[in-house]
């Protein structure tokens, strides 16, 4: 019924983690799972050998010139998806208890053109704001990093804070979430124009909007994020954010700027709004 899938590069600690508790605390423990490992030399192809089997993983290991990145990953695992489901994940997350199963029963309810996330948890890395759909915690709450999270303690606070809470934000959060395979064709994944990372994530949710699907997060379904691990690269850059990352953030704001004609505007909810003539008249169903 659902493939979950994931995109990863050079984060192999945290991507332990995240197929781990994939495989633990999922309702569907035996559901199909994707993995695309790309330009990877920390010993995550190495690791994935030796583990896929245990884990029951479909695993792709991938060397690209010029790399897909996150976004393009998510096309390349979701092109690989042979269910009625494709549940898409960051490989710095830890899944709580039927947190999938609880993110179908929302996407049940809703239907087709519908997108559904998780609500997240996720330690104060950034110096961040609390923002809706996202739980800041300080850092030493249940640990900043995956030496030293506490696993139990955030399994418990998540059921807790599921059960005490159910109801549903007009959201979307990137490089997430559950929803129809055939939708996810439909709208056409992401734009290779915003590889490696970075802003693709604006493109296919105001494509979504403009095609009047449903971005819903519920707080049913609760996940931790240790907090762009995979992109920033804190680990490795003494908590600073990687120039990749950085050089992407940059080009890509220009690339949107010349797809768009204008600068995205967003909600309360930081979701991006589609109610902006100037991308409605650019837009005319143009862009896939």
């Amino acid at each position: 019924m659902i493939s979950h899938c994931i995109s990863t590069h050079n984060n192999l600690p945290y991507l332990k983690l995240a197929i781990q508790s994939v495989r633990e605390n999922s309702y569907y423990k035996d559901a199909p799972f994707i993995i695309h490992a790309e330009n990877c030399n920390d010993g995550t192809n190495e690791w994935l050998k030796e583990n896929g089997g245990k884990y029951n993983l479909e695993f792709y290991i991938d060397k690209n010139e010029i790399p897909l990145g996150i976004g393009g990953g998510m096309n390349f695992c979701a092109n690989k998806v042979k269910t009625k489901y494709v549940n898409f994940l960051h490989s710095d997350f830890y899944v709580s208890k039927d947190w999938d199963l609880k993110l179908l029963e929302v996407h049940k309810k809703h239907g087709g053109k519908s997108w559904i996330f998780s609500q997240r948890i996720q330690p104060n890395i950034f110096n961040e704001l609390p923002r809706p759909g996202t739980l800041i915690v300080p850092i030493d709450e249940f640990g900043g990093y995956y030496d030293s999270f506490n696993q139990e303690y955030f399994l418990e606070y998540a059921q807790a804070l599921s059960e005490s809470n159910d109801f549903e934000i007009s959201l979307g959060e990137g490089v997430s979430g559950l929803i129809l395979k055939e939708d996810w064709d439909y709208i056409g994944g992401n734009d290779p124009l915003f590889a490696p990372a970075s802003w693709d994530d604006k493109d296919i949710f105001l494509r979504c909007l403009l095609k009047d699907f449903k971005l819903v997060l519920t707080t049913t379904s609760v996940v931790w994020h240790f907090g762009a691990r995979g992109s920033h690269r804190l680990e490795e850059n003494e908590g600073k954010t990687s120039q990749r990352q950085i050089e992407a953030e940059r080009k890509n704001s220009q690339k949107w700027l010349t797809k768009w004609n204008q600068f995205p505007t967003f909600n309360q909810n930081g979701m991006i709004k589609k109610d902006n003539m100037s991308i409605l008249d650019s837009y005319k169903g143009k862009y896939k």
